[in-house]
């Protein structure tokens, strides 16, 4: 088979997929193109073909367009740019009706589930704005020392940070400055609107052509060491290189991972955020909800449907710094227990300085995966909160929860194919899907939140 990457060719699509594109048929092959909606005859641009049964296009040109198109809201993600907003071409609305029909679409094929998805703005939303509502921003620094974005399914880095996804002022002055050449930043503002910018230490082979590591600007000043968020936030990161080009980009992800030595750049690399009523004080480079109302209205949804009273019993397993355990904790009250697992100890370490006054409430440092199995037998709790990576929970944690045999389980999930993957397996094992819940917290990307409520 011939290599079409190049190739452009006029295209009718059809539905979405899963991954921010649409699902087009061109001489017997698949072909997922990004840029257009369904219905909308486009001329599409190869730019990915590995061979075999699909490949990939960018619609360069709208011949029909939807009547759901309007001109896009982000100047850097179009064909050829970033990866991060997928639909902001797109009204608010037909972008919420693409994600419900993936979503959808993944619990009918993951799961065996036929079921109608509504996906809601978050609480506080209007649901008519896309931009102005990401409070964490991982930007990445090329050999030159200017902060940007990877191009989409690309090493490449666009230094053009005009999307519109930040809150106001996040981005202020960061393409005006230097950086240290392969550098990631992260940026975030937090609860009290303060901006912290912190800087990780180049990974080896991750400059650009053209630059060198160094020591950075500001050495000395709150240096600590980066232990990764457990999800790395949607943004469009990758890599479509082939061969030993694939492998060394492997190699770079994984020192990416790695603890990584930091510098604070503004602010004081200790992020403020308050949730019903609360306040915790965590690193800026530790794991917090992007939108900015979306640990609110997750932790809204839990507590109401935990099932919990006075006396009661819950498990918050990939606890981050007990956002969720301590509504548990709340409900409970001291003559109950709540157990929070999480593997990261500086998130661990943070939440329990902010719900000392919970003393019923354990926070536990470890694998969720070690620490489920070794309390399987010891008690069975009313609720189990789980919020895990985008890769899922897994088999292994299901099956440990499921052999618990809680009343009730909360599963959240931003990906909808592991989402779905693992409520098939609470399925298998005799649960009922009593409630599913979609939130648009990502607005204009091709992600969104499910929520799940589970029951014997």
């Amino acid at each position: 088979m011939s290599d079409w990457r190049g190739e452009e060719f006029e295209i009718r699509l059809g539905p979405p997929g899963h991954g921010g594109f649409c699902v087009g048929r061109h001489e017997g092959r698949v072909v997922f193109v990004r840029h257009g909606l369904p219905g909308e005859l486009v001329r599409a641009r190869v730019t990915e073909d590995r061979g075999g049964s699909f490949c990939r296009a960018d619609a360069v040109e709208i011949i029909e367009a939807s009547p759901d198109r309007v001109p896009a809201t982000c100047p850097v993600s179009g064909p050829g740019g970033a990866g991060c907003c997928d639909f902001s071409f797109a009204t608010p609305a037909a972008q919420r009706a693409l994600k419900a029909t993936v979503v959808a679409e993944q619990l009918r094929r993951l799961a065996g589930v036929e079921r109608d998805v509504t996906v809601e703005p978050i609480a506080g939303d209007s649901g008519e704005v896309t931009g102005g509502w990401r409070t964490r921003i991982r930007l990445v620094v090329d050999g030159a020392g200017r902060a940007g974005v990877h191009r989409h399914r690309s090493t490449g880095v666009m230094t053009d940070l005009r999307c519109p996804q930040p809150v106001a002022g996040a981005l202020d002055g960061v393409s005006e400055r230097l950086w240290t050449p392969g550098a990631d930043l992260v940026v975030a503002v937090d609860g009290d609107g303060v901006r912290h910018i912190v800087e990780l230490a180049a990974v080896p082979d991750t400059v650009q052509p053209g630059g060198r590591p160094e020591t950075p600007r500001g050495a000395g000043r709150g240096r600590g060491h980066h232990r990764p968020s457990r999800r790395r936030e949607p943004g469009g990161r990758g890599g479509d290189e082939r061969g030993a080009v694939r492998d060394r980009a492997a190699a770079r992800k994984s020192a990416t991972n790695a603890p990584r030595e930091e510098w604070v750049m503004a602010g004081t690399g200790r992020a403020v955020e308050y949730v019903a009523g609360r306040r915790w004080e965590l690193s800026a480079t530790g794991f917090w909800q992007a939108h900015h109302r979306a640990a609110q209205c997750y932790s809204d949804l839990v507590a109401d449907w935990s099932g919990l009273s006075p006396g009661g019993s819950g498990w918050d397993l990939y606890s981050g710094v007990g956002v969720f355990a301590a509504r548990l904790a709340e409900q409970t009250g001291q003559t109950g227990a709540v157990a929070a697992v999480e593997s990261a100890r500086s998130a661990v370490a943070d939440g329990a300085a902010a719900l000392r006054d919970l003393p019923w409430l354990d926070l536990r440092a470890d694998r969720v995966e070690r620490w489920v199995r070794s309390r399987t037998a010891s008690g069975t709790p009313d609720v189990v909160v789980l919020d895990p990576p985008r890769a899922g929970a897994g088999k292994e944690v299901v099956a440990a929860v499921t052999d618990a045999d809680p009343r009730r389980i909360v599963h959240i999930g931003c990906d909808p194919a592991s989402f779905a993957r693992d409520l098939g397996l609470y399925l298998d094992a005799g649960y009922h899907l009593a409630d599913l819940r979609a939130f648009d917290a990502f607005p204009a990307t091709h992600h969104v939140e499910c929520v799940a409520l589970l029951d014997r």
